[in-house]
């Protein structure tokens, strides 16, 4: 994968911003560390840092091609998986190609098809394309959101980035936040509104959209939506169809000039998807690479809970004998953990998932040093009903986001007199905003109904958090993760799919099971889904409790400004049931939140107007 920044201006010679393109280019170093490159012309500067994965002497950015008497030049983040057929498609067309990189067919695809092209790619993406004859930008984003895609409008000037930290670094942006912004934080956070960048000014291409900016502005539209459909295939004949998506998706998606692996949990998800890989690296002869992460003195510690019921230690083991691949386990420390929330921040630019994030930053750390691609199993909960919240009825019955029920909770943090929006109309608002535009077929049921609801709001919300989370911890060690379950076909069909289908056998995510069942043993295929991997031990909670307690007793900490410090001895004091975000952030995980906001606000020399 790579990284991405430019400026296009009408008003100014962008030339006069160079110092601004090296640094942008300099903080966006970790996801390209191979290789970088500069476009620039009186109106545009196009920035590129690469990580080379396909095609590695050819595949260098920004690349330009001329075209009878126009010139384009492309900036381009992601991987394309049907690079082939459109590479075909464009010969047949009278294309000729100098190189076997992705990038050069999506930029002869944008010459040919234009926005058209976008229907054509399989693959996850973030880029823009400059005409140099017509002087205006193009830009587009995938149709799940995969990678990202940040920009601000300054003084009529277009100025974009991978990541936000990359915007920071124009001297005309600034690194400010308003009651919005806090809003966002405290009700939201760490999930994001889609296409809000939580810094004044700054937002976010939304997925599957795309646009233009010129001398008349920026104008924006989606390009794909998820459409419900009648059902027509049989149970059998749906399994059938999955199983050949997930594979064929799994498959392409092993396609790499450099090493490759996959994460394995010794869950459904990552086992599946090793399974697969497993297969067609022993169709080559070679030896499939597989990572798992665990903590320090974690089976010791180990709780069952609703939300937890098992370790996941033995059931790796029997992933890893039933393969015969070679496996690294990799153990964090917990005072790693902590100090790297730093890092985690660092990374996303913004508080995030606490050590949900640290510890995938340094779980991608360690595989770097084995591999520069591996493969992941986030997206499939979202898509085949996974998750405690769809097969909870009462939870699934109450209006608001199911994973943030936690409203009232969040608001007494913070103080009287920080006049912020409302918290329940901030929340609420959102949440039916993403109803009202949930697409659903005449007819269906009231439990059907509610599932298509809940696909959305997973798929717009919950899944771009951890997208967000999966993106920024693996490129910032270079690492790139690929998400087959996020292959848009899958979703595509999985929408119009009844939940009668889906809960085969009364069980979670039963039809997925039922498609992969002759590739996987018996105990894995039916293993009680267990969420990503955390410390459980208390030397953890005693060392963020430590760190929050010394930012508390400091009038001069920056979350101070609008939190309340006897809230924050409460926390620190009790542990409370309430979790933050989903099962995945309880008490642990909310103290290092708040640790995260201040370092984040201290760092980034955050101004709140």
């Amino acid at each position: 994968m790579c990284g991405i920044a430019g400026e296009v201006s009408y008003s100014d010679k962008v030339s006069n911003n160079i110092d601004s393109f090296c640094k942008m280019q300099k903080v966006l170093s970790p996801r390209g560390p191979d290789q970088n490159g500069m476009y620039i012309k009186d109106n545009v500067a196009l920035i590129h840092t690469r990580l080379s994965v396909i095609d590695v002497e050819n595949g260098v950015q920004p690349m330009t091609v001329k075209y009878g008497e126009r010139e384009y030049t492309i900036v381009y983040n992601g991987e394309l998986y049907n690079t082939d057929e459109v590479r075909n498609e464009l010969k047949l067309c009278g294309f000729n190609f100098i190189t076997h990189s992705d990038t050069e067919v999506i930029l002869k695809a944008f010459i040919q098809w234009r926005e058209g092209s976008l229907n054509k790619f399989n693959g996850i993406f973030a880029f823009a394309v400059w005409d140099e004859y017509e002087k205006k930008l193009f830009f587009a984003r995938d149709r799940l959101g995969v990678k990202p895609f940040f920009y601000t409008i300054k003084n009529n000037s277009f100025i974009f980035g991978s990541e936000i930290k990359a915007l920071l670094q124009h001297k005309l942006v600034e690194s400010v936040i308003d009651k919005n912004s806090i809003a966002e934080i405290m009700f939201i956070g760490p999930g994001r509104t889609p296409g809000y960048g939580v810094f004044k000014d700054i937002q976010e291409i939304k997925p599957a959209c795309c646009g233009y900016y010129n001398k008349d502005g920026i104008k924006i539209r989606k390009y794909w939506t998820l459409q419900d459909k009648e059902h027509n295939d049989t149970f059998n004949e749906t399994v059938e169809k999955v199983r050949y998506l997930i594979e064929d998706s799994i498959k392409r998606q092993l396609v790499s000039d450099v090493p490759i692996g996959t994460f394995l949990s010794g869950g459904l998800d990552s086992s599946i998807i090793s399974s697969v890989a497993n297969s067609y690296f022993k169709d080559k002869g070679q030896q499939l690479k597989t990572f798992s992460v665990t903590y320090e003195n974690n089976d010791e510690y180990f709780k069952k809970s609703k939300f937890q019921p098992n370790n996941d230690n033995d059931f790796i083991s029997k992933m890893v004998d039933y393969l015969g691949c070679e496996h690294h386990l990799i153990t964090l420390n917990n005072k790693d953990l902590a100090d790297a929330l730093y890092m985690a921040v660092d990374a996303r630019d913004l508080p995030g998932m606490a050590d949900v994030d640290s510890s995938l930053l340094l779980f991608c750390k360690e595989i770097k040093k084995h591999c520069k691609v591996a493969l992941s199993g986030e997206c499939a909960d979202e898509i085949f009903g996974g998750y405690p919240w769809y097969r909870d009825r009462e939870i699934r019955a109450i209006k608001g986001f199911p994973w943030a029920q936690s409203t009232q909770y969040r608001k007494s943090f913070i103080k009287d007199e920080i006049k912020i929006p409302n918290a329940e109309e901030y929340v609420y608002s959102r949440y039916k905003d993403t109803l009202i535009n949930t697409s659903k077929i005449n007819g269906i049921s009231p439990l059907e109904s509610r599932m298509k609801e809940m696909m959305k709001l997973n798929i717009e919300w919950f899944m771009q958090t951890l997208l967000d989370r999966k993106d920024r911890m693996s490129m910032y060690n270079g690492l790139e993760v690929r998400v087959p379950f996020c292959d848009y076909r899958i979703v595509e069909y999985l929408y119009s799919v009844p939940w009668e289908f889906k809960d085969y056998k009364s069980y979670e995510k039963g039809l997925l099971r039922e498609a992969v069942k002759d590739i996987l043993p018996e105990e894995i295929l039916w293993r009680k889904k267990s969420p990503y991997p955390k410390t459980h031990n208390p030397e953890y909670l005693k060392i963020v409790s430590n760190m929050l307690s010394e930012i508390v007793e400091n009038d001069s900490s920056p979350v101070l400004s609008f939190i309340r410090k006897k809230e924050l001895q409460n926390l620190l004091k009790v542990d409370t049931s309430t979790p933050w975000y989903g099962q995945l952030m309880t008490t642990p995980q909310t103290i290092a939140y708040f640790i995260q906001i201040n370092y984040w606000m201290t760092k980034y020399k955050i101004r709140i107007i």
